[in-house]
């Protein structure tokens, strides 16, 4: 069996950037725990390396674009290409983002030659400008052909050539099969063997025992006997819904009714592959340009109705218009979008086993008929009016607030876990104060209490009032503080602020704030 590989060199970066919506030809590399993960060929060009810290890439290379390390956004831009080989010739196996593996298809494109030419070419139509193939008699030897080859080329090993063409190649090509690959790579170095050919002519059994079953494998490899296999994976299942309207239609209502089916049909199918989809993509077409995208969360999963209803809410908040007279009618008034709609798509981009989101022992009739009657109250009132409150990482009461629309699940919050320094310790208040009022606090001599920039207390808090008439003058029988923190600092913040908890004398307790413009009111923990 001849093995055909593909390797598109670098395809973090290039998935990233692509994300990200930068050039492909900016200098970048995928950061991970602030090392170098991955770098493309500009970048190296500027000398950054893998494994740099980032300072010092940063240092090589100012222009540098650093981007997150996210291996799910690498497998799923990796998807198409493996989509388009397999349109050539089923069975492929995907190795890693990037590198895919399938058996080579010489006799149905006439040679090896003619088949690479063929996979490169569908490759190169599809967006992939840097792929390069290698075909040999097993996985590894093709693996590195395909790591010699040029941009848009390919290496072809013929039959029985595997240990000539290993031969030359230099230990380091090892580094590739990660820290294992470069811990062994360092040690034959220093034993004094530069090349494959020069680890395949030792003997077996010193090789096993000097460097392990590892290094024994390594060796088979060098020598042409790659042992290992690959299963070609099973293509998933085609899970888009879309509904034509013809000719199209411009009313919000009239648009929500007719996808009804289209709903049901895509909820049937996900079912009968035992999935359920807790994100989808809903598309609204408007002469074969998509006029409205967005992509909804649900907290659960979704059924018919509730993609019913994300697509009512999104086509009537699909913006508004300005009227003859100059001002803002919104369209909501008149239940019409922008343009007339032609087609609409239900795209799942998360599915999960049906399995995971079963009913509970006495069903969920309960939190049916709570989320109906959320979802009126957001018919009438629009989706993003009605809100819930998460909880999120930060340092006040404040911060740690999130609100989002109620049936998305909240995203891009920040960490609980983290120490936040400066955080005031618990319990959590009780009420927040959206804007807090402004109060005093004074000490024996009736002198306002300050913090300092390095924390230290003028004087110890003996009175405070809040303006507005919220709370008048009162004494102080206990306070705790200061907390401070100086939090936007580099972007021209409002400056260092402390926190007090401080107890009157009706018994109730409160967290006041030090700020440079005075004191406010930030919670209460009655």
């Amino acid at each position: 069996m001849r093995v055909m590989v593909v390797w598109c060199p670098d395809w973090s970066v290039v998935a990233a950037l692509d994300e990200a919506k930068r050039s492909p030809r900016s200098p970048a590399a995928v950061l991970s725990a602030n090392v170098v993960e991955v770098c493309n060929g500009p970048a190296r060009a500027e000398g950054v390396r893998r494994g740099q810290r980032r300072r010092d890439a940063q240092s090589r290379c100012p222009e540098l674009v650093l981007l997150p390390a996210n291996p799910d956004r690498d497998a799923r831009a990796f998807e198409p290409v493996l989509a388009v080989v397999e349109d050539l010739r089923p069975g492929v196996a995907a190795l890693r983002p990037g590198l895919l593996a399938v058996r080579a298809p010489g006799s149905w494109y006439g040679t090896e030659t003619d088949a690479a030419a063929t996979v490169c070419q569908a490759l190169v139509e599809s967006g992939v400008w840097d792929v390069r193939i290698g075909i040999a008699d097993d996985l590894f030897t093709a693996e590195r052909a395909a790591r010699t080859a040029e941009v848009q080329e390919w290496a072809v090993v013929p039959e029985g050539g595997s240990a000539t063409f290993l031969r030359g190649l230099p230990v380091h090509v090892l580094q590739d099969d990660g820290p294992r690959g470069r811990e062994l790579v360092s040690l034959l170095q220093r034993l004094g063997l530069r090349t494959l050919g020069d680890l395949a002519d030792l003997p077996g059994d010193a090789v096993e025992h000097r460097l392990g079953t590892y290094g024994a494998e390594v060796r088979r490899r060098a020598r042409g006997e790659d042992r290992t296999l690959f299963s070609a994976r099973t293509p998933p299942p085609e899970l888009d819904a879309e509904v034509v309207f013809e000719p199209p239609l411009d009313l919000v209502e009239a648009i929500t009714f007719s996808v009804r089916t289209t709903a049901e049909r895509l909820v049937s199918q996900l079912a009968h592959h035992q999935l359920v989809a807790t994100g989808v993509r809903v598309e609204a077409e408007s002469d074969g340009v998509v006029c409205s995208s967005r992509t909804w969360l649900h907290p659960r999963h979704f059924g018919a109705r509730d993609l019913v209803d994300r697509v009512h809410w999104q086509l009537q908040s699909a913006g508004s218009t300005s009227g003859a007279g100059g001002g803002l009618r919104s369209r909501k008034q008149t239940g019409t979008v922008r343009a007339p709609v032609d087609r609409v798509r239900f795209v799942p981009e998360v599915v999960e086993p049906a399995a995971a989101h079963g009913e509970a022992l006495w069903g969920a009739a309960s939190d049916d008929l709570v989320e109906r009657g959320v979802a009126r109250v957001q018919g009438m009132v629009g989706f993003d009016a009605v809100r819930r409150p998460v909880l999120q990482g930060g340092r006040s009461p404040g911060a740690r607030q999130a609100l989002v629309p109620w049936g998305e699940r909240a995203v891009d919050l920040r960490p609980v876990d983290r120490p936040w320094p400066g955080r005031v310790p618990g319990p959590a208040p009780v009420r927040v104060f959206a804007s807090p009022p402004a109060a005093e606090v004074v000490d024996d001599a009736g002198r306002e209490v300050r913090v300092t920039d390095r924390g230290v207390v003028t004087g110890e808090p003996r009175r405070f009032r809040v303006g507005g008439g919220v709370l008048p003058w009162q004494p102080v029988t206990a306070w705790a503080g200061p907390w401070p923190t100086d939090e936007g600092w580099w972007s021209g913040g409002s400056g260092p602020t402390a926190r007090f908890q401080m107890v009157g004398a009706d018994g109730r307790a409160w967290l006041l704030v030090s700020a440079p413009d005075g004191w406010c009111l930030e919670a209460g923990y009655d």
